[in-house]
């Protein structure tokens, strides 16, 4: 079978998995390191035509990561497309669990079983605290509700102050999130970059946690570790100077 992989989290998955069947991926599949397959453009607009001269049996996907023309491209082609759409853990591991059965790994790898035992604990890591989760800025744009990364949270002890809203990803002002009073921000490294010098100084006065993006959106071999690094990147928060 070849496989090309559209889903950073999943071609990594695929790669330490069966690896062999990996023909392509994205400019943005960084994992593993050492990853030697042909790259076909980013996640949003992938090149079509270098895609399918890979002449892949099935193309991994995401309805959030990845564009509907993109799949309905690749169908008109001929191409199979297997489509993904985690918004909890659980459904993150049996989704991995049943797309790697489909590929002829006939018994969940290492990882996988590793991942399911990581997060099977029902009591979380954390004292139980309010936060927002910003994924973007310029403008802010923040996790809602239904998502894989408030899930994560929440599994880690965590209230997602946008959890509750009908809009996935809402985008709201520096002022309303103030007005929420959040107990801790909380700024991934992916999809925005946020870093000491950048994030932490638009919450003057809020502790703010910055943690592995990988690790609270990818659902992959990662599960295995990110509830231990979330939980001790949450625990120190920085403030808007970057001193703990």
């Amino acid at each position: 079978m070849r496989v090309v992989s559209l889903v950073p989290s999943l071609t990594e998955a695929v790669a330490v998995t069966l690896p062999g069947l990996l023909v392509g991926a994205t400019t943005y599949c960084t994992h593993p390191a050492d990853l030697d397959v042909a790259r076909v453009g980013g996640t949003k607009y992938p090149d079509v035509p270098a895609v399918l001269a890979l002449r892949p049996d099935i193309v991994l996907m995401n309805i959030e990561e990845n564009r509907r023309a993109d799949a309905d491209a690749l169908e008109a082609a001929d191409v199979r497309v297997r489509l993904t759409y985690p918004r909890t853990v659980s459904g993150a591991l049996d989704e991995l669990g049943g797309l790697l059965r489909d590929l002829g790994q006939p018994e969940e790898p290492g990882w996988l079983r590793a991942a399911r035992a990581a997060w099977s604990a029902t009591r979380p890591a954390l004292s139980p605290r309010g936060a927002i989760v910003p994924v973007w800025r310029r403008p802010w744009v923040v996790a809602g509700g239904d998502t894989f990364a408030s899930d994560v949270l929440h599994r880690l002890g965590l209230c997602n102050l946008y959890d509750t809203t009908d809009d996935r990803y809402p985008r709201p002002s520096l002022e309303e999130m103030r007005a929420l009073k959040p107990d801790l921000i909380v700024l991934p490294d992916e999809p925005y970059p946020f870093a000491v010098g950048d994030g932490p100084e638009a919450f003057p006065g809020l502790a703010c946690a910055l943690i592995s993006g990988r690790h609270l959106t990818w659902y992959g071999p990662s599960l295995a570790e990110a509830r231990e690094i979330l939980t001790a990147q949450l625990a120190e928060p920085v403030t808007a100077a970057g001193r703990k």
